[in-house]
Formats: structure tokens, C-alpha cells, sequence
């Protein structure tokens, strides 16, 4: 004998059915927070990436404009550089010189005249911040009244994981070179 449910007599869903549809329900719940909170998270790292990376930037096109009208380099190494910015009159003839100093201050910040201009920066040991080159494209160290050219090599680490966030790399011509 075959048993027939009337339909008419059910009157909702049973305990089973409704802990299933919780359950899925759940699951699905899950997979879209995970995923949006991932997005998040991604979104958070990218900015501040993005942020480091404008910084940066700033700083060092800061560095370039001011170290290419120098004259000479009075003291540099490795961390630091001392240069000579003149001045002119109306009439092309130098007037006075400022000094500028860029130094990396303590392990993490590069100054101008003392006052932060980067923080995050990563020193690695075998790589210069600065190095010097002669009018001949040849390295000088430590650099001498000689030096035509600067290359800057920044490294910025964002989350202080040990790994740059941002590198950036640049040569700067002294346009005001006298050799």
C-alpha cells in the first residue's frame, strides 16, 4: 500500500528543512564576508602602498631639484650629502650660497637641515643611499670637489617588514658644475 500525504495538511516546513536552509544560508554568509573583508584589506594595503609611493616621490624630486642647482658638494658619504646652492643676482653672478644637508638620521629618516623629509626609509647595508661620480662617469668615494653626477637610490618600507615598499632610483646632474 502506497502512503499519500495531503498536501492540504502540511502546514510549514520541519525542523531538518529549516536547519539546511540556516546552514547554506550561513555558508554563503561566510564566503561573502571573507571575500569582502580580503577586498578590504587589500584596498587598505594599496593605500598606504600608494600613499608611501607619493611620498617618496615627493622627497626625492625634492632632493633632485635642489642637489642639481648645486655648485659643489662639500661633504658626502654613503647616508649623507652637504652641497652648495648659490645664489644669483639679476645679472647671472652668484651672490651667496645656501647649504643644504640631506642625511639619513638615525636608521629610518632622511632630514633637510635637520628636519624630517621621509620616514620609513630602509639603509641596507651594501647599498649606498648616495653615491658620487666624476665628470668621467666614475665613481668617487668619498666625494671629492670632482663630483658632476649623484645617484640616489630611496627605499621606503611602508609596514617595516624589512622589505622596500617602494624603490625608487635616480641620477642627478649638478647643472651648475664648474670643472
Amino acid at each position: 500500500m502506497v502512503k499519500k500525504y495531503n498536501i492540504k495538511n502540511q502546514k510549514g516546513f520541519s525542523l531538518i528543512e529549516m536547519m539546511v536552509v540556516v546552514v547554506i544560508l550561513g555558508l554563503i554568509v561566510l564566503g561573502l564576508v571573507t571575500f569582502f573583508t580580503g577586498g578590504t584589506k587589500s584596498w587598505v594595503a594599496g593605500q598606504y602602498q600608494l600613499k608611501a609611493q607619493r611620498e617618496a616621490r615627493q622627497a626625492i624630486d625634492r632632493m633632485v631639484r635642489e642637489i642639481r642647482e648645486g655648485n659643489n658638494i662639500i661633504t658626502g658619504s654613503d647616508i649623507s650629502i652637504t652641497v652648495n646652492i648659490p645664489n644669483f643676482d639679476d645679472k647671472g653672478n652668484i651672490i651667496s650660497n645656501d647649504t643644504i644637508v640631506y642625511r639619513l638620521y638615525g636608521t629610518t629618516t632622511i632630514q633637510r637641515n635637520n628636519v624630517p623629509l621621509i620616514d620609513n626609509v630602509l639603509k641596507e647595508d651594501d647599498v649606498a643611499i648616495f653615491q658620487y661620480y666624476n665628470g668621467s662617469g666614475i665613481e668617487v668615494n668619498p666625494p671629492a670637489s670632482n663630483v658632476s653626477k649623484i645617484h640616489i637610490n630611496l627605499k621606503v618600507d611602508v609596514d617595516k617588514d624589512g622589505n622596500p615598499d617602494v624603490t625608487l632610483n635616480t641620477d642627478v646632474n649638478l647643472r651648475n658644475f664648474v670643472l
